[in-house]
């Protein structure tokens, strides 16, 4: 399957959720804006990408299963509903692996241990930031302790006017 391939999987696997549509299609675009500018390898990309569309795949067992979907939660479960998911997609079994490990550490902000998991905090953080109005002062920590990637750190300048 092509990315564009998983996407449209995805979205169908959302069943209606405009929410989570909305939240994966964006953080899938900042995600692939950032792996393209920091020039990541064809394998480093593919892997980026996925993760942004399925990162939070566990979100709606989550809310049916505890009420809400927190990180943890997210993480715990995203693993192996996610290794399900990518079941058959013709993706190779190194390239789930790791993109279920991403799944699985979305929320994690230590240890980051590769170029593809920091684009995901960012892209995902560049969304949450506006979904959940985040306050400037949140903004302000998170540049100085999360953002890696100078494209993921001009894009933050950008949205929010840090320059």
């Amino acid at each position: 399957m092509t990315v564009a391939e998983i996407l449209c999987k995805m979205i169908d696997y959302s069943n209606g959720s405009h929410h989570d549509i909305n939240h994966l299609m964006k953080v899938h675009a900042f995600a692939q804006i950032i792996a393209e500018r920091e020039k990541l390898s064809a394998r480093d990309r593919l892997v980026t990408e996925v993760a942004a569309i399925v990162h939070d795949i566990a979100c709606p067992f989550c809310r049916e299963k505890y009420g809400h979907a927190d990180g943890k939660h997210q993480e715990i479960e995203g693993q192996p509903i996610a290794r399900a998911f990518l079941a058959g997609t013709g993706l190779d079994e190194d390239v789930i692996e790791r993109v279920v490990y991403l799944v699985g550490h979305h929320h994690t902000l230590t240890n980051v241990d590769g170029i593809d998991y920091q684009i995901l905090l960012e892209a995902d953080y560049l969304v949450n930031a506006d979904e959940a109005a985040f306050s400037r002062e949140n903004i302000l920590n998170t540049r100085a302790h999360l953002f890696k990637t100078a494209t993921g750190t001009a894009l933050l300048d950008s949205i929010y006017s840090l320059r």
